[in-house]
């Protein structure tokens, strides 16, 4: 199947190379690939896919909140830009979204159908992504996922290791709630969401929530680090973006088209084990 990955070289993007390594493969990124310029779509029609996952985005959440604009250049503009050219093609679309389309108010799990409402300009941003990939290509599917983290790139684990390596304690908020999702996990998902006809949104994480506090108290724990984790609320960490406090994503759909998730924990373990691999 040929396939055309945008933001091949991010923490997703490597993975779904892996995943997807039987394929036809066309990976884009930049510097070659600018979800900003107005003719990148022209890449994608070129390459005629069948497919087209759509994993490149603007994931600053604090510097989209001091640059909204360029936010929405990327994730609303950009992801139009992809979806026009997959729908002229005839592609299917698998467009990657967030958690934080949600305002964090809800008290269970959300819903595909629950009402979104952004509180940082990066939800917003990615909000209206989702909105034009549904609107601009017939056959797209936008995965929304949350927390992620993987063997390539910077993210929250791998910060966690290195403070608890340098630190003797660490501080964690524990007032905000979600998903953690290990990028193989969901990379392996979306593998298997390609050759699927389901459209619409879909929620997509390893199951079960905890907080970050949960979620670092965890890696300590795995990962052999004696130091004490401390809890800290939102307010304590004074960041430019506001994060809900509760975005936890229901697995009901995911469950409905017959496949499921490892657990949270199931993931960090085995990106804990192939971490200590890579740096053995």
């Amino acid at each position: 199947m040929r396939i055309v990955i945008t933001g091949a070289q991010g923490q997703l993007g490597a993975d779904l190379q892996q995943t997807l390594r039987g394929h036809q493969l066309t990976l884009l990124d930049l510097p070659a690939f600018d979800l900003t310029h107005q003719d990148c779509g022209r890449v994608i029609v070129e390459a005629a896919p069948e497919v087209v996952i759509h994993a490149g985005a603007h994931t600053d959440v604090d510097g989209a909140e001091r640059n909204p604009a360029l936010a929405m250049a990327v994730n609303a503009d950009g992801t139009e830009r992809v979806a026009r050219a997959a729908a002229q093609v005839g592609a299917r679309l698998i467009a990657i979204s967030t958690d934080y389309v949600f305002d964090g108010r809800g008290t269970r799990p959300y819903l595909e159908t629950d009402p979104t409402n952004p509180v940082s300009a990066y939800g917003a941003s990615k909000l209206a992504g989702e909105q034009r990939a549904l609107a601009c290509c017939e056959n797209t599917l936008v995965v929304r996922t949350a927390w992620l983290y993987g063997l390539h790139g910077r993210n929250f684990v791998k910060t966690m290791l290195q403070l608890a390596a340098e630190r003797p304690c660490l501080k964690v908020v524990a007032d905000q709630r979600g998903c953690p999702t290990f990028a193989e996990d969901l990379a392996g998902m979306v593998g298997k969401l390609v050759a699927h006809s389901a459209q619409g949104v879909l929620h997509v994480t390893n199951a079960g929530h905890c907080t970050w506090h949960e979620f670092a108290t965890e890696i300590v724990r795995l990962s052999g680090h004696r130091v004490p984790v401390e809890p800290i609320t939102t307010a304590d960490m004074s960041r430019p973006a506001k994060r809900p406090a509760y975005s936890v994503l229901s697995a009901d759909r995911l469950h409905q088209l017959g496949f499921s998730m490892p657990s949270w924990q199931d993931g960090l373990a085995r990106f804990l084990s192939a971490q200590s691999k890579l740096a053995s």
